[in-house]
């Protein structure tokens, strides 16, 4: 039987459709992650994940963004230009109480890491030491948000402390020259102590937020209410993803700092880059439960630690919101 020209057109076309049809339903989604700043250790389960392609078998293509801090990163996700960031807990909680749609789907780090970090030869002994000193931060950065609440615990008022902004890319450089009479910084514990030391710096003295009253969630992932209400699968499969690549993490650090070193590559991926990462992403690791967390479920949000830090936040921070502390976060993406 002969099969005419048209017939056979006909058939390729509907084929091509089909085709494309299938491609398309398999086809992955663009994902856009917002880091809370450029690269360091903590973030290097992301990498790790997608390195090994966990994120590929959930269906997502993964490009990892950096951010000009957590303040930043979570407005990027609130007006959609990422899909989702991983930044401060509290920081998040400020914003979605004066209205940005966002909610915390899973927590990394589960305990803040947030300190006041001073040069040893400044003779600071005590937080009360720094009455009358200087110290540097970062405009937007979620460390800026308990400080006063430390001061007040040890005993001083938040003038008593000069705090000057300065650019983050900057905040390393100008603490160990002193700049404008500066004796610290503002930062993490996850990151800045092994920073300091990278570029020559001796052990610094640091007082933890946590010793002063400051009981808090660290760094959330964070993603836009509408996408948890329209792609509660894409939110889903995301968390299913970042849970597995930081539970490897846990079990192979050294592979996770060398898949983020050859992401970004430059002085990360020599030696004295990888040992930096290395400590700061120990630090992170040493904190994805808190003591609340009693089944050790990584990516928990856990609610008595939401509960506590929103009871702060209106203390303290002048956090208005009549909203629960359930109104920020939901465990419902998280892999059972």
């Amino acid at each position: 039987m002969r099969i005419s020209k048209r017939a056979l057109l006909g058939v390729a076309a509907v084929s091509a459709v089909l085709a494309l049809g299938v491609s398309q339903s398999q086809a992955n989604d663009e994902v856009r992650l917002r880091l809370n700043w450029m690269y360091y250790g903590s973030h290097a389960g992301f990498a790790y994940g997608k390195d090994k392609g966990y994120y590929k078998e959930q269906g997502i293509d993964l490009d990892i963004r950096s951010g000009n801090g957590s303040g930043s990163a979570h407005r990027l996700v609130a007006n959609g230009d990422s899909t989702f960031a991983y930044g401060s807990c509290a920081s998040m909680t400020n914003l979605a109480a004066k209205g940005a749609p966002l909610i915390s789907v899973g927590v990394i780090d589960a305990m803040g890491t947030e300190a006041i970090i001073v040069r040893p030869d400044a003779g600071v002994k005590t937080i009360g030491d720094l009455k009358g000193k200087t110290i540097l931060t970062t405009a937007n950065a979620g460390v800026n948000t308990f400080f006063p609440l430390v001061l007040k615990n040890a005993g001083l008022a938040e003038g008593d402390v000069k705090v000057t902004n300065v650019a983050e890319g900057a905040l390393v450089s100008s603490y160990l020259q002193g700049s404008g009479g500066a004796v610290g910084i503002l930062g993490g514990l996850d990151d800045k102590p092994a920073e300091i030391k990278a570029n020559g710096g001796a052990d610094p003295v640091t007082f933890a937020y946590s010793d002063y009253g400051v009981n808090q969630v660290g760094y959330c992932i964070v993603t836009n209410t509408d996408t948890v209400k329209n792609k509660p699968d894409l939110v889903k499969r995301f968390m299913a993803a970042t849970v597995n690549a930081y539970k490897e993490t846990e079990a192979n650090p050294d592979a996770a700092v060398a898949a983020m070193a050859d992401i970004v590559g430059g002085s990360m991926a020599e030696d004295a880059g990888k040992a930096q990462a290395r400590a700061v992403l120990g630090v992170t690791l040493s904190v994805l439960y808190s003591k609340a967390n009693k089944d050790k479920q990584l990516g928990l949000n856990v609610p008595q630690d939401w509960a506590d830090m929103l009871e702060l936040m209106k203390k303290y921070n002048g956090l208005e919101t009549d909203k629960p502390a359930t109104a920020f976060y939901t465990n419902d993406f998280l892999p059972k």
